[in-house]
C-alpha cells in the first residue's frame, strides 16, 4: 500500500515528485468528459516511467487473440479501446536545451487534480544541465461543456537567465498500445495539414474504419498579455507541430494555451471530420481558455451538487468517495446509449476498455440514483440493441432456439475475451445483465420497460440457463456443470452455488415479467409471443421444472451454502495465516497452487447473499460471511464493497469501515499494486454503494425506501443526495439522529429501520436513531 498523496477534502495532491510512481499518479490524475480521456501525462517530454495514453470513446480495435491452441466458439479477437493521437504535447528547449524532467534537477514539484472544477495543475522548478532554472505551472481540463475538447495552460518563466525559449506543441499520432499483441500499431494517416499556430491529423484504424481527427490550435502570452509570433510548420509520418522561438528575460512568465479537439466518425460523416474540427477549435478557441476554465468549473459544480457525498470527521475518507464519484462522471454521461462503461474508464489499457458484467453489478445503482432515470435506461437499452449477438454467442457454442449468452467482455455484442474458462464458463454474467432489469425496475417503477425491452432479453437469457442444466439420475435434480463462478481463482467446477442460484432466479423472473406483460397488455404480448416463437405451455413448464428441482450445494452441518462441490475438500485456510510474502497470491503464487487453495478473489457465494438478501434470514447471512469472508484475499477490485454492505448489515460496523476504506483509496493508495494500469472505474460504483446500502443501510422494497443507518466510529457525519422516482431526497446521519429531507417532488413515505415515516414536499423529517433492525 503506498502512501505518498496527500489527504485532502477536494484535491488529490502529490507533493515532492515521485519518479517510481509517476505511473500510478498518471493514472490517478486522469482525466475525461465521456468522450475523450487522457491520463496525467506530462505535456513536456519525459523519458522517465511513464505509460501514454489518450482515449476516444467508443474507437476500438480487434487486436489478435494470443493462445496457443483454438478451440471451437472460442473469440476470434481481443477487442481494445485503443490509445489514441497525443494531443497534449509540448516540447520545451532553453536555448536548445530540451526540458526533461527524467534529466534534470527538480525542485517544489506539486501536482494537483482538482476534482471540485475538474481540472489537473503542476508546477515545479527544473534545474538544466547547464545550470539554467526555470519555473513551470500548467493547468489543462478534458471540458465537460465543448466535450470533444480539451486546453491547456502552460507557463514558463526564467529565474536565471535570459535566453531563447522554443515552444513545439504538437500531436503525436505515432502511438502504439502497450498491451498490443506482437507489438503490431493499429492506425493509418489518412490526412495531416497544418497553418499558422494550428495543426490536424487525421487516422483511421485498421480493419474497423474507425475515423479520428485531432486537431490543435494554440496562442502565446508573455506577462498575461497576447504576444505576436512566428510558427514553423513541421510535418512527419503521423505528426504535426508549429515551433515558436521566443526571446526570454528572466522573472518574465511566457503561457502558451493550447487547444485541442477529437472528433469520431462515431458521431460524424468522415468527410465532415477535418471541417468540422477546424470549426470546433474556432469556436472553442473563439471563447478563450478563461470562460471555458470557468464554465468547467461551473458546471462541475453543478455536478457535485447532486452526486456529492459529505463525510464529517474523515478526510481520508471524504478524499476516497470524491475521487469515486468524480472519476465516475468523467466516464460515463449517459447521453449516448452506444456507450458503456470499461473497468478502467479513460484510464489505461486494462482490460480492453470493454464492457462487462460490472456495468449491471456495480454501475447501474449509482447512475439509477444521481442521474435521470434515462441514464440507467440507456445502459439496459445497450444489451437489448446487443441481444442477436448473444443468441449468436450462444449458438456458436452449441445453444439453439433463442438462447442467449451475453459476451464476457464485448465491443459491440461479440464475445471477445481471450481466456477460456472466462469465454466458456463465467457464465453468471447473464444472471447479472437479468438482475439490473429487475433493479432498474424496483428502484425506478419503469415497468413499461418490460414490455418495449426487457423481456425479450429475460427470455433469451432464460432459455440458456433451461438448455445450460442437465438432468442428474445419481442427484435426480438439474445440476450446472463445467462453470467459472466470481471467484476466478476457482475454473471448470460443478455446481457453482451462486450461477445455479442466480439461474433459477432469472427463470422465475421471466415467467413472472411474462404474467405482468400478459395482464397489463395483453396485444403487446400477443407480439411477443410471435416475434419471439414463444411456446408458453412447454417453455414455461420446463422452467418451473428447473426452478423446483435445481441442485443448490449446501452443508446442512455447518449451515452454508457450498461454492461449489468439493469446495470443503481444500485445506480451509484463513487469510490471516498466510505469510506477507505470499500476498497478492495472484502475483506471487501459481495459477496451479491458487486453484487449489481455498483462497477466493471476491465475493462469490456472498454476491447471491448480496442481491437477494431478504431470501435469507439473518443467521444464515452471518454464519456464510462469517465462513467465506475469513477466505477472500480481495484481489479483485469488485470485492470489498459487497462485504462492505453485507458487514454493515450484520452490524459488524468496523469490519464494514475498513472494506469500505479499501475500496474508497483502492487506487489512492494502490492496495492491489496495480493502479499504474489504470483505475479501476467499475468497483468505484461500489465504493458509491458501500456508503448508501452499507452506512445507509438504504433498500428499496414494494416501492418505499428502506433506511437502517449508522455512521462509523471516526466520523462525525455524512450526508448523501437520491433521486427516486419522482423525488430528491438528502439525507444526513449523525451517531444520533438521521435527517431526511424532500428537496423536490411530492410527499413520499420513508421507512427508518422498522417505522414509517411521511417527508411531505419541501420538508424535513428528523428521526432518533435507536436499536431498531432493519425491517
Amino acid at each position: 500500500m503506498k502512501n505518498y498523496l496527500k489527504h485532502d477534502e477536494w484535491c488529490i495532491i502529490e507533493e515532492g515528485f515521485h519518479r517510481e510512481y509517476n505511473e500510478i499518479t498518471e493514472s490517478v490524475c486522469s482525466l475525461g468528459n465521456g468522450r475523450m480521456g487522457q491520463r496525467g501525462n506530462f505535456e513536456e517530454t519525459f523519458t522517465g516511467k511513464t505509460l501514454q495514453g489518450n482515449y476516444v470513446a467508443g474507437v476500438y480495435y480487434p487486436d489478435k487473440t494470443r493462445v496457443g491452441w483454438w478451440k471451437n466458439g472460442y473469440p476470434e479477437y481481443f477487442a481494445k479501446v485503443l490509445n489514441a493521437a497525443n494531443w497534449i504535447g509540448i516540447k520545451v528547449e532553453i536555448d536548445g536545451e530540451e526540458l526533461d524532467l527524467n534529466r534534470c534537477e527538480v525542485a517544489d514539484f506539486r501536482r494537483v487534480l482538482n476534482m471540485r472544477e475538474g481540472y489537473l495543475e503542476r508546477s515545479f522548478i527544473a534545474t538544466l544541465a547547464s545550470g539554467k532554472q526555470i519555473k513551470v505551472y500548467t493547468k489543462r481540463f478534458n471540458s465537460i461543456v465543448d466535450d470533444e475538447s480539451g486546453a491547456i495552460s502552460y507557463s514558463i518563466t526564467p529565474l536565471n537567465f535570459d535566453g531563447k525559449l522554443t515552444l513545439t506543441p504538437f500531436i503525436d499520432g505515432d502511438i502504439k498500445n502497450k498491451d498490443a499483441n506482437y507489438d503490431e500499431k493499429f492506425w493509418d494517416e489518412i490526412h495531416r495539414e497544418t497553418a499558422f499556430a494550428e495543426g490536424y491529423i487525421e487516422l483511421r484504424t485498421k480493419k474497423t474504419g474507425f475515423h479520428v481527427v485531432t486537431g490543435q490550435k494554440f496562442e502565446i502570452l508573455q506577462d498575461g498579455k497576447s504576444v505576436d509570433f512566428q510558427s514553423f510548420p513541421i510535418k512527419a509520418e503521423k505528426y504535426v507541430a508549429s515551433q515558436v522561438s521566443l526571446d526570454v528575460i528572466s522573472g518574465q512568465e511566457t503561457t502558451l494555451i493550447k487547444y485541442a479537439c477529437n472528433l469520431s466518425s462515431e458521431n460524424y460523416a468522415i468527410e465532415e471530420l477535418l471541417p468540422v474540427a477546424k470549426a470546433y477549435l474556432a469556436k472553442v478557441s473563439a471563447k478563450g481558455y478563461a470562460k471555458m476554465l470557468a464554465e468547467q468549473a461551473e458546471k462541475w459544480i453543478s455536478k457535485w451538487h447532486m452526486n456529492d457525498i459529505v463525510i464529517e470527521g474523515d478526510v481520508a475518507a471524504q478524499q476516497g468517495i470524491r475521487f469515486n464519484i468524480f472519476q465516475l462522471n468523467q466516464t460515463y454521461s449517459g447521453e449516448d446509449a452506444r456507450l458503456n462503461i470499461g473497468p478502467k474508464g479513460f484510464t489505461g489499457e486494462k482490460y480492453g476498455g470493454s464492457t462487462y458484467w460490472d456495468t449491471e453489478a456495480y454501475c447501474i445503482p449509482f447512475y439509477m440514483a444521481t442521474a435521470d432515470a434515462q441514464v440507467a435506461r440507456n445502459l439496459l437499452v445497450y444489451r437489448w440493441k446487443q441481444l442477436g449477438r448473444a443468441i449468436e454467442n450462444a449458438g456458436k457454442l452449441g445453444f439453439k432456439d433463442g438462447a442467449a449468452l451475453y459476451p464476457m467482455v464485448t465491443m459491440n455484442g461479440e464475445e471477445c475475451h481471450n481466456e477460456w474458462e472466462i469465454t466458456f464458463e463465467e457464465i453468471h454474467r447473464n444472471g447479472a445483465i437479468a438482475y439490473a432489469i429487475y433493479d432498474y425496475i424496483n428502484y425506478t417503477d419503469d415497468k413499461a420497460y418490460l414490455a418495449e425491452y426487457g423481456f425479450e432479453v429475460l427470455l433469451g437469457i432464460a432459455r440458456f440457463w433451461a438448455q445450460r442444466v442437465n438432468w442428474s439420475i445419481a442427484k435426480k435434480q438439474y445440476v450446472m456443470l463445467g462453470v467459472t463462478g466470481p471467484n476466478e481463482y476457482e475454473n471448470n467446477v460443478n455446481n457453482n452455488w451462486y450461477t445455479s442460484y442466480i439461474a433459477v432466479w432469472c427463470l422465475k423472473y421471466a415467467k413472472e415479467a411474462a404474467e405482468y406483460i400478459k395482464s397489463t397488455d395483453s396485444a403487446r404480448f400477443a407480439e411477443l409471443v410471435a416475434l419471439l416463437s414463444l411456446n408458453e405451455e412447454a417453455e414455461f413448464g420446463k422452467f418451473q421444472h428447473i426452478i423446483d428441482n435445481m441442485y443448490l450445494p449446501e452443508d446442512k452441518e455447518l449451515g452454508v451454502y457450498l461454492q461449489q462441490d468439493g469446495f470443503l475438500d481444500k485445506e480451509l485456510i484463513q487469510v490471516k495465516d498466510l505469510a506477507a510474502s505470499d500476498r497478492p497470491i495472484n502475483q506471487k503464487w501459481s495459477w496451479d497452487r491458487i486453484l487449489r487453495s481455498c483462497f477466493i478473489k471476491q465475493a462469490d457465494v456472498l454476491q447471491g447473499i448480496y442481491f437477494f438478501e431478504d431470501d435469507f434470514d439473518i443467521e444464515t447471512i452471518r454464519r456464510n460471511y462469517d465462513f467465506y469472508e475469513p477466505m477472500t484475499v480481495h484481489e479483485s477490485s469488485l470485492s470489498p464493497c459487497v462485504h462492505s454492505i453485507i458487514a454493515a448489515k450484520l452490524g459488524d460496523k468496523p469490519r464494514s469501515y475498513e472494506f469500505y476504506q479499501r475500496s474508497a483509496r483502492l487506487d489512492l493508495d494502490d492496495y492491489n499494486n496495480d493502479t499504474e494500469d489504470g483505475l479501476h472505474i467499475t468497483s468505484m460504483a461500489g465504493t458509491w454503494m458501500s456508503v448508501i446500502k452499507g452506512f445507509g443501510g438504504m433498500r428499496v422494497r414494494n416501492g418505499q425506501i428502506f433506511l437502517n443507518p449508522f455512521v462509523p466510529e471516526n466520523w462525525k457525519s455524512f450526508a448523501f443526495k437520491i433521486r427516486f422516482r419522482n423525488n430528491i431526497l438528502n439525507i444526513i446521519t449523525t451517531s444520533d439522529n438521521v435527517t431526511i429531507e424532500n428537496l423536490e417532488g411530492g410527499d413520499i413515505t420513508i421507512n427508518v429501520g422498522a417505522e414509517a415515516y411521511e417527508v411531505k414536499a419541501t420538508s424535513s423529517v428528523v428521526v432518533a436513531l435507536g436499536a431498531t433492525e432493519l425491517a
